[in-house]
Parts: C-alpha cells; structure tokens; sequence
C-alpha cells in the first residue's frame, strides 16, 4: 500500500522519514483512523499522533471526528506545493540574513589568534579537493613534494589529472618532487605532462622504492601550506596544515632529502 517513490520524494522536501510514511499513507487511503496508521506503518501510536499534529500545522492533513474519534484525512495537494513554497521563501530568508552577517562573522573569525588551521577530509571526493585547493590560487610558486607517483597518478581519473597540470602550467607553477625509483615512474613526466610545456614538467629525484613504500604524498604548495594524502585502501584520508613554521620545516626536511646520497637523477 505504501508507495515507496512517493516517501522518498516526501523526504527530499524536508519530512521525516516517519512523517513521509504517515503523509503517503493518508494520501493513498484517502484519511485513517490513528490506531489504523500506527498498525499499517507499524509506528508507536504516541508517535503516531505526534506526527499528525506536525502534518496538521504544516496544514497538510485535517483532523475531523467520526464516530466521536479523531479521523485524519489530506488536504489537497495543492497545500504540499504551497508548504515546500513556503519553506523555500525561509531558506532565502535565511541565506540573505546570513549573507549581511558574514562580514562581521569574518571580521571576528579572523581576529581570532585561535582559528582553526588544520582541515582533514576523508574519501576520494574530499582527496580531490585538495588538489584543487594546491591550484586555487592566483600566484605563481613553487611546489615541493615527497609523491609515490603513480599512485598519485592512479588516483586522479584522466580528465581530472589533466585539468589539475593543466592549472598548475596556466598558474606558472614548478615543481620538485622526490618520488620512488619504478619503471613505471620513470615514464611519470612523459605520461602525465604530456602536452605540456616542458618547463613546467617536474623536476624530479628518484629514491629507492623499498625506501619509499608507502601510497602517500606529502606536498608543500603556495606559500605556508603543507598537505598530507593517503591515497590507497578503505580509509582514503588527507590533511591540510596552513602554518609558516610548518612549512618551513617540512621545505628543511626536503632540501636536506634533495641533496642526501639516497636521492638521484
């Protein structure tokens, strides 16, 4: 009885999954009985009446008494257009009133010695975002990388690979990278910039691949941003550090890497 295209799209208007249930469940029978809704949806009767006088003051359903108990029926639909209407006049309401307030919210965000500088994203969705925050800018810089390569390359889908070296050759941006010594590294250049100009291809430094096993990358890029990104297994994980000092240090650690016996050409 119950139509299960009708609940879902109920949910996406903002009614519960209960309310959805109770809503499709009147329209299908046309008007029920309490007792009768909470033994076809199998939800507790309390519940039950609490969701009919939400549904009433939404102005979706009308109570009336048969048989001197409560009786719950539709309004017509044209009310369920007017009610997601009215709840979209609110969420604008809302987004104006919140766009006058953002930049006395900003101006206190950034006065605040204490605001957040680490970001973590979690999936290949949020992954991806930090790439694209390496290429958001409007400054040409030098990036610096520990990268597996072809892992990197394995993450990123074609168009999305080629969209982000692309950026980095409009934006004007170098590139150092330490990365292990494969064959299939070795074509890494070939393979990933091709068709771009080859002052903008990486310079890279091989280092053993048994000294660099891991699927990660570990990137320094803009001017104080330093991005950590797990690239493989069920747990796709990465962090962004926005500090000077971290920066810096991790830029040490590289150079000191660059220049090491255990990297070569």
């Amino acid at each position: 009885m119950q139509n299960e295209a009708l609940i879902k799209h109920l949910k996406k208007i903002g009614l519960s999954e209960k309310s959805s249930l109770i809503y499709a469940t009147l329209i299908e029978m046309g008007g029920c009985f309490p007792s009768r809704l909470a033994e076809i949806t199998h939800i507790n009767r309390s519940t039950v009446y609490k969701i009919l006088l939400d549904l009433s003051i939404k102005g979706l359903i009308t109570e009336i008494e048969k048989g001197k108990k409560l009786f719950y029926q539709p309004e017509n639909p044209d009310k369920l257009l007017r009610y997601t209407k009215m709840q979209a006049e609110i969420a604008n309401d809302a987004h104006e009133k919140t766009q006058e307030l953002m930049p006395d919210i900003e101006g206190i965000f950034a006065m605040n010695p204490n605001k957040p500088k680490i970001r973590y994203f979690q999936n290949a969705e949020g992954i991806a975002s930090i790439y694209e925050d390496m290429v958001s800018g409007k400054d040409k810089y030098e990036m610096i990388s520990f990268s597996h390569g072809q892992a990197f390359k394995n993450f990123l889908p074609a168009k999305d690979l080629y969209k982000f070296v692309k950026a980095k050759e409009s934006l004007g941006i170098t590139t150092k990278a330490i990365i292990p010594d494969t064959p299939e590294n070795r074509k890494y250049n070939e393979e990933v910039f091709d068709g771009i100009e080859k002052k903008f291809w990486p310079n890279i430094k091989f280092i053993s691949a048994e000294k660099f096993p891991f699927e990660v990358e570990v990137t320094m890029y803009g001017n104080n941003k330093t991005s950590f990104t797990k690239l493989n297994g069920n747990h796709l994980m990465g962090i962004i550090i926005e500090d000077e000092i971290i920066y810096k240090v991790m830029k040490m650690i590289f150079e000191i890497s660059w220049n090491s016996n255990d990297v070569a050409n």
